[in-house]
């Protein structure tokens, strides 16, 4: 799910700038920047802006909620756990060759998540769902909401970063996309629902 979630993000932009910029504008992809822009060994294409998750927190204050549904029509309770909320941290790096290059995709994706950073099965392109989604249909979203909020680290958070990814500074810009929850599909159990309360006892004389 998450892979499809992103998938749909980098669908839609990679639409956003052929339509807006031409074909020549650059394109984005999933990577991980981990593995170098060496494409002869397998690296990654240094004419892109590439997204990578750095971090997974989850949505505490959704934590708190009820593991069943209940059905006044046919008195039945169903049982099961309650989705798990998670918000990642996404990385998206400009590692041109040119400089100037890698600055100017990197402040089109910032102009394309401030026109739109709320992305829901409603408003993006049914394309976009579909492309290069995951052939499993278990690892693909159904219904989604996805809110991309700018995220701004400090200096010695950016140190970390690069430390850990273990490569040189590249044009960067760092989002939040909340929240995606994450929810086996599986049939629940039912049980039956308590409709009344006997408070009336008596014990039986022999």
């Amino acid at each position: 799910m998450i892979s499809h979630a992103l998938t749909i993000i980098v669908n839609e932009l990679n639409t956003h700038l052929a339509d807006i910029y031409g074909g020549s504008s650059g394109k984005a992809l999933l990577g991980n920047p981990s593995d170098g822009f060496d494409t002869g060994k397998g690296g990654l294409s240094r004419d892109a802006v590439i997204f990578s998750v750095i971090n997974i927190k989850e949505e505490k204050s959704l934590k708190n909620q009820p593991n069943h549904v209940r059905d006044l029509v046919t008195l039945k309770a169903l049982y099961e756990n309650p989705p798990v909320f998670l918000n990642f941290q996404i990385l998206a790096i400009a590692p041109h060759e040119i400089y100037a290059d890698g600055l100017l995709l990197l402040s089109r994706v910032l102009r394309f998540f401030q026109f739109k950073n709320v992305f829901t099965q409603d408003n993006v392109d049914p394309s976009s769902i579909t492309t290069s989604a995951p052939k499993n249909s278990i690892d693909c979203l159904e219904s989604f909401k996805l809110i991309f909020d700018l995220y701004s680290p400090s200096m010695e958070e950016v140190n970390h970063i690069w430390g850990t990814l273990g490569g040189k500074q590249y044009p960067f810009v760092i989002y939040w996309m909340r929240m995606l929850d994450l929810k086996f599909r599986s049939l629940p159990k039912e049980g039956g629902l308590i409709t009344e309360i006997v408070t009336d006892f008596s014990h039986k004389t022999s």
